[in-house]
């Protein structure tokens, strides 16, 4: 009997990141309808593995930007190990027009509608590439190291400087943490984020929560609820107990939402940012 792989569960928004992974192309350039798709070969080696088997090794990627936010792999149709079949339905591109989806068959998994190809785009860099849903895939890696949630922007960049700015986070006049010693995450497209010392945050308001989620840059994120009073905040703080190697400079700190609380920094209040996460 043929196994189906379990379709990916939705992703909550990744708190340093900009937009959440998974979400349809189309929409977001609709949005921007002055955007138009890059396509930018790439150096890396990217495997791509499916039930325990690979599913397609490529020395060829390419980086695709299909929205402005985050860029996608496409891999040439011959560096596809799995084998594609039709499932009939279109899908369509806002930027390359319509494509023909396709159940990615590894042994005896099947992974339902997680290939895409755009056989007639008028882009024509697409033609001979395969879209693997990057969700519907079990690993991702690059060279030989895993990546989480999507490819890094190689335009996007992420400064962890120390700093001895102080650093006051309050809700609803409750001083929550009061540090002199951040970490600041600086990174490209998003405010700043204060990474506070445990010892400087007043973990006795603090409650865990079962929120998990993943960002490319930095790993696994745990989240708390803060306590005020008879009052519940959900998921105001995480914390990236192990980052990925490239951001170990926040590892055990604890980091509160801008948009959400009031942030005083040098005892000046700071204006809440709009992102996504307002």
């Amino acid at each position: 009997m043929t196994a189906r792989a379990e379709p990916a569960a939705p992703r909550i928004p990744f708190p340093d990141c900009p937009f959440q992974a998974g979400v349809p192309s189309g929409g977001m350039t609709e949005s921007n309808p002055g955007f138009q798709a890059r396509v930018e070969p790439c150096a890396k080696r990217v495997r791509v593995y499916l039930g325990g088997h690979l599913a397609a090794d490529s020395l060829r990627p390419r980086l695709v930007w299909e929205h402005p936010y985050y860029p996608t792999y496409f891999l040439p149709a011959g560096d596809v190990r799995a084998k594609l079949e039709p499932t009939g339905r279109p899908h369509d591109s806002a930027v390359f027009g319509q494509g023909l989806e396709f159940d990615v068959v590894v042994g005896d998994v099947v992974a339902q509608g997680a290939a895409v190809r755009y056989l007639e785009s008028a882009v024509e860099e697409v033609r001979d590439l395969v879209r693997l849903k990057f969700d519907a895939m079990d690993e991702w890696f690059e060279e030989d190291e895993p990546i989480y949630v999507h490819p890094r922007d190689p335009y996007s960049r992420v400064d962890i400087l120390g700093s001895s700015r102080h650093i006051r986070i309050e809700l609803h006049g409750q001083t929550l943490a009061d540090s002199h010693n951040p970490r600041i995450l600086f990174e490209t497209g998003l405010p700043p984020r204060y990474y506070l010392p445990l010892t400087d945050v007043r973990l006795d308001l603090l409650r865990p929560s079962d929120t998990k989620t993943q960002c490319p840059y930095k790993g696994t994120a745990e989240y708390w609820n803060v306590q005020v009073g008879e009052d519940e905040y959900p998921d105001l703080v995480w914390i990236y107990r192990t980052p990925l190697p490239e951001s170990q400079k926040i590892a055990g700190m604890a980091c509160f939402y801008n948009e959400k609380l009031d942030i005083y920094v040098d005892g000046e209040l700071q204006e809440r940012p709009h992102s996504p996460f307002n």
